[in-house]
């Protein structure tokens, strides 16, 4: 595996304990349920250990912008299924933009290896 595969990889658990770590935020009741604010630390120092360690190949504005741009959508789709929130076709339009940028970045910038 390529060094910018496995920066791939770990950029990907990154991503994917961030949006739990978030859901557990909301399912910690303001950090009045112990259990759940737990998970969420743990989910949280989880993801910053991965992105750190993505960091090492993919240059840091690059990393960002995809662990934030996708949690972001992600954390949306999570928003709608589990916890039932509606979103305006304004979201609907920013969240597209949002993929449309991180689309750009992996496509079009030299920055990415």
């Amino acid at each position: 595996m390529t060094p910018t595969t496995l920066a791939y990889c770990y950029l990907a658990l990154a991503i994917v304990c961030e949006v739990i770590g978030t859901t557990f935020m909301a399912k910690s009741e303001e950090f009045t349920r112990l259990g759940a604010t737990i998970a969420m630390a743990l989910f949280y120092a989880t993801s910053l250990y991965f992105l750190a360690k993505t960091l090492r190949v993919i240059p840091l504005g690059i990393a960002y912008a995809m662990w934030g741009g996708l949690g972001i959508v992600l954390t949306t789709l999570i928003g709608l299924w589990v916890f039932k929130q509606a979103i305006d076709t304004a979201a609907i339009v920013g969240i597209a933009l949002i993929i449309l940028g991180v689309i750009v970045l992996n496509v079009f910038s030299q920055s990415v290896g």
